[in-house]
């Protein structure tokens, strides 16, 4: 970004009392440790100052960047030469609304996973429990419908509100937000933000749910290398097979290029074993990819996302 350009971007940022930093490291705030800087970073504290922040970009051309948890990103080693948005402040309280014989709870996009799942078990609620584990925010997980364990968001979703790309707050119900394996409609309008989540849950014993919760994550402790920064299962699931058991059978448990590693624990994960750069987990991606289609025909495609 040139300076008359950021000159511009900073002095209306200032004048809409947006706070921002500069240069922020985005290494810092992925869970793959992984990222050079970003030009702008804003933290908006709610949808006035979200809406103000979009505004800003949008009137210069900035291009920017959604983020939520940062738990299925990459970034690019040089970075991100525009805004990247935290949106983690976007978590008001959670809104209970009884509707028959089921219960809605709508939280705020940049609520955890974790957070709203703790909430459901606390009520009563059943139906969330396969989300209690996935490290991701509430909006973070609708863009990607987000799942585990036979579970997926879309199972209890309802509806979402959200920005379009004209700034306009609209809400959408799931039968019209294409929830598909690890995809939304959000993903094929990346200007879109998610705002908020509504989910539809069934009153439950809240002992059995904190028991099948506690299950999950006990699995996801002795299966999953948790130890080790990485973005969360690194390949989409292939149709009839599964990611980590072909890389497996290929050999390449514990493969590494740079400080890039095909986990030795679970190899359907790239792990950070120190110093890993984005272009050592790019490269080593694309090898596992070569290698498993040169010897099992079977098309592996990234799940996490790449973001230069």
């Amino acid at each position: 970004m040139h300076e008359q350009l950021m000159t511009a971007l900073r002095q209306d940022l200032q004048a809409a009392n947006l706070s921002y930093t500069e240069r922020e490291p985005l290494a810092a705030h992925t869970t793959f440790r992984i990222g050079g800087p970003a030009a702008f970073w804003c933290v908006p504290r709610d949808v006035a100052q979200l809406r103000a922040t979009l505004a800003c970009c949008k009137a210069h051309a900035v291009r920017y960047y959604l983020l939520g948890n940062g738990s299925n990103t990459l970034f690019a080693d040089e970075g991100f030469d525009g805004v990247v948005v935290d949106l983690r402040e976007l978590a008001p309280p959670v809104t209970a609304v009884t509707q028959g014989d089921k219960v809605a709870l709508t939280a705020g996009a940049g609520m955890t996973l974790g957070h709203l799942c703790a909430e459901a078990q606390q009520r009563g609620l059943a139906g969330l429990e396969f989300a209690c584990g996935i490290p991701g925010t509430v909006g973070g997980a609708v863009y990607m419908n987000a799942g585990a364990y036979g579970g997926e968001l879309k199972d209890v979703l309802t509806e979402v509100t959200f920005l379009d790309e004209t700034l306009n707050l609209r809400t959408l119900p799931v039968t019209e937000l294409a929830m598909g394996y690890r995809t939304s409609v959000f993903e094929k309008n990346p200007s879109w933000c998610v705002v908020s989540a509504t989910v539809s849950l069934q009153p439950g014993d809240a002992t059995q749910i904190l028991a099948q919760m506690q299950d999950y994550l006990q699995r996801r402790k002795d299966k999953q290398p948790l130890e080790w920064p990485s973005a969360g299962s690194t390949f989409k699931r292939p149709q009839g097979a599964f990611a980590g058991k072909l890389i497996e059978e290929c050999g390449l448990r514990g493969f590494t290029v740079g400080g890039a590693q095909i986990s030795e624990k679970h190899c359907g994960f790239v792990i950070n074993k120190g110093g890993a750069t984005c272009a050592d987990v790019v490269a080593l991606t694309e090898e596992v990819k070569r290698i498993v289609r040169e010897k099992t025909g079977f098309v592996l495609e990234r799940e996490i996302r790449v973001v230069r």
